[in-house]
């Protein structure tokens, strides 16, 4: 049975917190329909426009997504709006913004480590063929000098694909999106060392099968030194 959700705006908060109880109370999913505009007027006793104004900001947040002409859908739940959030923040302030990217990286490189011993419980023993290609496309793109970003996000992607933590995956991917599209953006030349990039990949996928958390952390904290010096001399020598 639905439960009743009807708190008015001044008992309840926002009109944006109510809709989302709205959402918790009818037990919607990411892509099923929300109640009709009308509907969510006659229970929460508020106006179209204060509706209407509430959805555009819960679908900024990518909790609702509006479809015209078919109506109003519980949104994907993603971290767009922080991966966009994260993006101005890594380039509003031209003075910081080295310094904010090289969190970022940090954040990245934290994750990986954090679930070394669960991907490597995970992978322990398997073969992945798709895995082992990627690798073999970032060395090959690695030795020419030619970055390999997408490769890298689908190597990643797949690789916490294994573990049953869908939000660390998520993370994972949000920051590197940040990183790669603030880092052009800053006119930064890419990092020298992208050949040794590439083997540091390879190297993570070899601990992994073998079930070796301490050389995949190892792996790891080689995988991101070229693009730490990169930033530090970027850093040092005002770019």
């Amino acid at each position: 049975m639905t439960r009743a959700y009807s708190a008015t705006p001044r008992k309840r908060g926002s009109l944006t917190e109510q809709i989302k109880g709205l959402i918790l109370a009818e037990g919607l999913r990411p892509g099923d329909l929300m109640p009709t505009e009308a509907d969510i007027c006659a229970r929460l006793e508020v106006s179209r426009s204060s509706v209407r104004e509430a959805m555009r900001m819960l679908a900024a947040l990518d909790i609702v997504e509006v479809r015209h002409g078919h109506g109003t859908y519980v949104g994907q739940l993603s971290l767009s709006p922080l991966v966009e959030g994260l993006v101005f923040r890594g380039v509003v302030d031209q003075d910081d913004s080295l310094a904010a990217l090289l969190e970022v990286v940090e954040v990245r490189e934290a994750l990986d480590l954090a679930m070394a011993t669960q991907v490597t419980t995970s992978l322990d023993g398997t073969h992945d063929p798709e895995l082992e290609r990627l690798v073999a496309v970032m060395a090959e793109k690695g030795a020419r000098g030619v970055p390999f970003a997408e490769e890298d996000l689908a190597f990643h992607t797949r690789l916490l694909g294994y573990l049953d933590n869908a939000l660390v995956g998520q993370l994972v991917a949000a920051f590197w999106e940040v990183n790669t599209v603030v880092y052009p953006l800053l006119g930064l030349a890419p990092a020298a060392e992208i050949a040794d990039t590439a083997r540091a990949h390879g190297a993570m996928l070899a601990a992994a099968v073998a079930g070796d958390a301490e050389k995949y952390r190892q792996a790891v904290i080689e995988h991101y030194l070229p693009l730490r010096r990169a930033l530090e001399k970027a850093s040092t020598s005002g770019r």
